[in-house]
């Protein structure tokens, strides 16, 4: 596939700050991108205590923020609220501010913008 032919398909994300990590839905993840079995398990607790949820893959996703391009690593979890959570790491590597004034979010493309020096 050539790239003036790439669409991006639609994906439904949270903003969560919350979330260390940036998770993808495995059916959406194996739409997207090829999962990556990890080296070791990573094991993450929820809010309720006696729970916890074993990682066994990720994913390195391209994904398009009102029209910039950045990419990151995703864990693929089963179960997740949507089909995507953008967490904490992959805010902060991207500079993404979440305005809950005005339900919005917003990066700064300039961030996007590779140089080499």
């Amino acid at each position: 596939m050539l790239y003036k032919d790439f669409v991006p398909l639609p994906l439904v994300a949270l903003f969560d700050s919350c979330a260390s990590f940036s998770c993808v839905n495995p059916k959406v993840a194996e739409k997207l991108g090829n999962l990556e079995l990890l080296p070791d398990v990573i094991r993450i607790q929820t809010a309720s205590e006696a729970h916890e949820i074993l990682v066994k893959y990720r994913v390195m996703l391209d994904f398009y923020l009102n029209g910039t391009r950045l990419s990151d690593e995703f864990i693929v979890i089963s179960g997740l609220s949507e089909e995507a959570i953008i967490g904490a790491a992959t805010m902060q590597k991207w500079r993404i501010k979440l305005d809950f004034e005005h339900d919005s979010v917003w990066v700064d493309p300039k961030v996007a913008i590779a140089i080499l020096k």
